[in-house]
This record gives C-alpha cells, sequence and structure tokens, in this order.
C-alpha cells in the first residue's frame, strides 16, 4: 500500500514487534489486519498473532524458529496483496444507561456540557467499528462516538468493573468482557455475555464487525440476562 511502511522490531527472546506507519489510520489498520491474516499461529513456530491498532506482536516458539526467520516471515506477508475482507457483520447491544449500571454516565455529560439524553443518543447513534480485541478476555476494542471531545479517564481506577460494562475513554469505546479493574468512564452495561471460555471460539466477533448499541430501560435486564451475543441475522442473541 502506498506510503505505508513496517518496521519489525525484536521483542524478548521469543517475539517481534511489527509497528505500520506512514499511511492514514484506516491503512495502517488495514495493513495490519492483512499481515495478520496471513501468519498462522498453527504454522511455522509461530504461537500467536496480536494486531492492534497500528501494531501486532507475534509470538513464537525459540526452539523451532528464531528472529530472523519469522521477521522473513513478517516482510513476505506485508509484500502480498491485501485479502479480501467479508462483509462487516452488526452486532446489536441492549444497554441499560446511567444508574448503578453507567455510575459515570452524569459526569461524562458535565464534561462534554450536554445533558445525560445527549450522551446515550450520540453513544447509540452510529454503528462503532471494532479495532481490536483488547483486555481483560478479548474485550471488543471500538472507535468511539462522535462526542466531539476526548473522554478522560478517571483519576481513581475502580478495583472491579463489571462484565458487560460499556465504557468510554479517549476517543475509544469498550464493552467488558470479563470482570476487572478499570479507569474507564463506565456509562451503561448490557445483560448479554460476550465470551464462552469453554467455547472452541472464545469470541463471536472479529476486527472489522460494527456494534450497535441500544438503550433499554432497566426492568428489561432479566428478559436478556445470560444470553450470548450473536450477529444480527444470527439466532437473535441465543
Amino acid at each position: 500500500m502506498f506510503g505505508v511502511k513496517t518496521a519489525v522490531d525484536d521483542c524478548g527472546d521469543a517475539a517481534v514487534r511489527v509497528c505500520v506507519r506512514g499511511g492514514t489510520v484506516e491503512q495502517n489498520w488495514d495493513t495490519v489486519r492483512s499481515i495478520a491474516a496471513r501468519l498462522d499461529p498453527s504454522s511455522d513456530g509461530i504461537v500467536s498473532v496480536i494486531p492492534t491498532y497500528d501494531a501486532l506482536l507475534v509470538e513464537f516458539d525459540n526452539l523451532l524458529t528464531d528472529h530472523d526467520a519469522v521477521r522473513a516471515l513478517v516482510s513476505d506477508a506485508a509484500a502480498a496483496p491485501e485479502p479480501r475482507w467479508g462483509a462487516p457483520r452488526t452486532f446489536e447491544i441492549p444497554v441499560v444507561y446511567g444508574g448503578e449500571y453507567g455510575p459515570d454516565l452524569r459526569e461524562t455529560a458535565q464534561f462534554l456540557g450536554v445533558s445525560d439524553t445527549e450522551v446515550i443518543r450520540l453513544h447509540s447513534a452510529a454503528p462503532l467499528v471494532m479495532r481490536c480485541y483488547g483486555s481483560p478476555g478479548g474485550a471488543p476494542m471500538l472507535d468511539g462516538p462522535a462526542f466531539g471531545l476526548p473522554i478522560p479517564r478517571r483519576s481513581s481506577p475502580r478495583p472491579r468493573v463489571a462484565a458487560g460494562s460499556v465504557a468510554v475513554a479517549g476517543r475509544q469505546a469498550v464493552v467488558s468482557a470479563k470482570p476487572a479493574p478499570g479507569g474507564w468512564a463506565v456509562i451503561g452495561r448490557t445483560p448479554l455475555t460476550l465470551v464462552d471460555p469453554a467455547a472452541e471460539q472464545i469470541s463471536v466477533y472479529r476486527p472489522g464487525d460494527l456494534f450497535v448499541f441500544r438503550a433499554i430501560d432497566a426492568d428489561r435486564w432479566d428478559e436478556f440476562d445470560g444470553r450470548s451475543l450473536l450477529p444480527i441475522g444470527g439466532d437473535s442473541h441465543g
């Protein structure tokens, strides 16, 4: 891709870090996805491939291969034609905003100088693109909604953020897949289950998919509680 450059650096004794620069945000991200798609974690001594927005980490078994061999694989992957991506799938996320489910909604609204209702409207107005997996547990890292301003992180992170929490920070958004500490602004929570560690495929979403958020009242929580997240067109929510 014109203007896009990759730099590969050793990262410890069993990994390399690939940084992509020089293109637009979308071009860099597409290049990262393309390289990741061509590196097979089940062959050539590669153990795992972890793509992010503009970089990826390639971990390998140093008893089977070495940095030079993996760098060569990365170079070949970067030079190959861009793969054809399938159409993105859309996931609809029911969310109870505010109150005990979204304790930072009011503070977020005050920071933006708008009403709580306007924050909810902006957050649910358009599909958000999933860019990569995050922690904990493979949470979908999403483009942020059109708030106009980057949302600051909390000055004091919470020791525990519930699974399903819908949070924003900077110009990003996320849905927590598992309970964990967190410093992002939690504006709501979904009753859906995002990941199943016992399943062959822990999560059903992948980078490039779209997430649409829909506000629901708290009295509808039990209607969705425990259902698995599925794309629109699948078996509803399980």
